[in-house]
């Protein structure tokens, strides 16, 4: 593919986030996104719909300023980019720009390019992407033995790791080490419980997504679903927030059960332990009973 496609595809996005988010209506973008941004957007959306049906009064258009586009030479299908941009009116310039990093995929020649992944990250900390000697980004396989963990198990790595603690593979961090233990000071309240379930996302929309680095490694997005149940005691109801009745089925007499979808950015180096470097989640659904 070409860059312009890929700018077009960047530029269909934005004009459909920018009309859904100000409508709150999840039809005017759905054909713009996928994955696990696509989850997280569209149950968000719907949810907004309900508690502020006459739109968005807080909307302010987005603007993607500098793009840059790392596109793999790939035959077949599906295909992807990656593509990094500025959002415009913030302070911030040269290394401590704040960017935009979304991967984009196309299932097939009669489908659209959608968005899957989305982190934010600041100039200088954006990894350096492998070329080849015609200037195309190289993907990292999914089984690619030259890494300390091949892409395609990160999601099921990950959700075992924030089960159990297992396997030791990933570096200390707010997304790692910290994340199990704000959840286990969370399941300790008073009148409940709170227990986690973690799943992997690693099929079609969900395929995780990397680029080689130059320093040997890989850049990669990946996605996990997990289940955050709060069980209450006799007498005690659990407190749905506003956000997360129009997502709701069934009524939380006792239990009161959130579905997540979560997108992880992870640096995977040749060797060593894997770094998390953001999280962007969203609840998609909620059950009561």
């Amino acid at each position: 593919m070409k860059r312009s496609e890929a700018s077009q595809a960047l530029t269909g996005f934005v004009d459909a986030y920018n009309a859904a988010d100000k409508a709150y209506d999840p039809a005017l973008d759905k054909g713009r996104v996928a994955g696990a941004l696509g989850a997280i957007n569209q149950a968000g959306l719907r949810s907004n719909s309900v508690t502020s049906p006459g739109g968005n009064p807080q909307h302010r258009d987005l603007v993607l300023q500098d793009p840059h586009f790392s596109i793999p030479k790939k035959a077949g299908w599906p295909r992807w980019f990656v593509a990094d941009a500025a959002p415009a009116g913030q302070q911030r310039t040269g290394a401590d720009q704040v960017r935009w990093i979304m991967a984009f995929v196309r299932e097939s020649p009669d489908s659209g390019w959608k968005a899957a992944y989305l982190t934010s990250m600041t100039a200088a900390a954006i990894p350096r992407f492998a070329t080849d000697a015609d200037g195309y980004a190289v993907p990292a396989g999914g089984k690619a033995g030259t890494l300390a963990v091949p892409p395609a198990r990160l999601s099921a790595d990950y959700a075992e790791y924030l089960r159990t603690g297992s396997p030791d593979e990933f570096a200390p961090g707010p997304h790692t080490d910290q994340w199990r233990a704000q959840r286990a000071k969370s399941a300790k309240q008073t009148a409940s419980t709170m227990q986690y379930i973690d799943q992997p996302l690693k099929n079609g929309e969900f395929t995780p997504l990397a680029l080689a680095t130059k320093d040997g490694g890989a850049f990669v997005f990946f996605a996990t679903r997990y289940y955050q149940r709060q069980t209450t005691a006799a007498g005690y109801s659990p407190q749905v927030p506003k956000d997360v009745v129009p997502l709701m089925q069934g009524t939380a007499h006792t239990k009161f059960t959130k579905e997540w979808v979560s997108s992880q950015a992870a640096e995977v180096p040749a060797s060593g332990k894997v770094s998390i470097v953001s999280r962007l989640e969203g609840v998609t659904g909620a059950t009561g009973s």
